[in-house]
């Protein structure tokens, strides 16, 4: 099939991936799903969906401002597609139309010069004064009942409470993972079994099949969002996401390093953020992604939350990626 050959061969490089993520862009364009006329969401457009993900997340703006047409299809698979949590959920923003102010038009009366003379000689009677004052008067409290319907019609404004959400929100774990497999249906994604110090395991679908072998994982000390709302991904249950740090072009990609001697099943804190975490993450709110655009390694590689280290009682948790995105 054609689009699992093009999820097989999806570059990893930012420029030659580019170039195919235009491609894909324009085959979109006459089309709402990737097989088929309709809005049906088949194999191929979750396969494409997980091989393309982490390319098109770390684009820049520019970049994605020439791809309307994939980002339209993106935003369609997130949202109606069956990829639960295993994916961080990006934002598309949509372009708010204004209208134009409208244009005061001078109404223009013609009138015949025997008129205009009438009306200038004929001196103008008390009760043509009062006329004029009650028609001023009703046009002045129109114009106020039209200010005031505008004000009623404006946009809310932005919540602040969603500009500053607390990553206290998050409940973060230290896991173990016990193995790891790649994914029966998709290459893009592996599969892990992860200890968090819970009676059964976790199991977790991870897009990390380009960058880790199953090998590389095993037995590794993984930071795990265990809030998240299970979900199916190409029928594998996950449980959770795995947190990653990512460099720029997203050419590397590796889970955050947990400090040697933290314990299995802590959960990680930050200075200042005490709140208690949601028992489960509401996807419809975007709870995790307004969270994670302030995640991110410093400059010696240690994982922050907005500068405030990520913290288990061994240590911070770090990567080899400094100045990373973590997500």
């Amino acid at each position: 099939m054609k689009w699992v050959e093009f999820a097989s061969n999806f570059p990893a490089d930012s420029g030659t991936s580019l170039k195919a993520l235009s491609e894909l862009n324009e085959d979109l364009s006459k089309k709402s799903v990737i097989l088929g006329n309709g809005l049906k969401i088949s194999e191929a457009d979750i396969v494409v969906f997980a091989a393309v993900h982490s390319s098109v997340i770390s684009l820049s703006n520019s970049d994605r401002n020439k791809l309307p047409n994939l980002l339209r299809w993106m935003d369609y698979i997130q949202t109606k597609g069956d990829v639960g949590d295993a994916f961080q959920k990006f934002l598309l923003e949509k372009v708010q139309f204004e209208p134009p102010a409208a244009k005061c038009v001078k109404k223009v009366e013609v009138e015949s010069n025997a008129k205009k003379t009438d009306t200038e000689t004929k001196p103008a009677s008390s009760s043509d004064v009062d006329l004029k004052k009650k028609n001023n008067t009703g046009v002045k409290k129109a114009a106020a009942d039209n200010q005031t319907s505008a004000e009623k019609k404006l946009p809310e404004k932005v919540d602040d409470k969603d500009k500053d959400i607390s990553v206290s929100l998050l409940k973060l774990q230290i896991g173990h993972i016990k193995k790891a497999w790649k994914h029966p249906s998709a290459e893009s994604l592996l599969v892990e079994e992860i200890d968090v110090g819970e009676a059964k395991c976790r199991q977790v679908v991870s897009g990390l099949a380009k960058f880790c072998s199953p090998e590389q994982l095993t037995n590794r000390l993984v930071v795990l969002v265990t809030n998240m709302k299970p979900s199916k991904l190409r029928d594998v249950t996950s449980e959770g996401m795995v947190l990653c740090a990512s460099n720029e072009d997203h050419t590397v990609v590796e889970p955050l390093i947990a400090p040697e001697g933290a314990k299995v099943g802590e959960c990680i804190s930050f200075a200042g953020h005490d709140g208690k975490p949601e028992d489960v993450l509401n996807p419809k709110k975007k709870q995790f992604e307004k969270i994670a655009v302030n995640l991110f390694t410093d400059d010696k590689g240690v994982a922050t939350f907005k500068g405030i280290p990520f913290m288990t009682s061994a240590g911070p948790c770090t990567s080899s990626i400094p100045r990373a995105t973590v997500k």
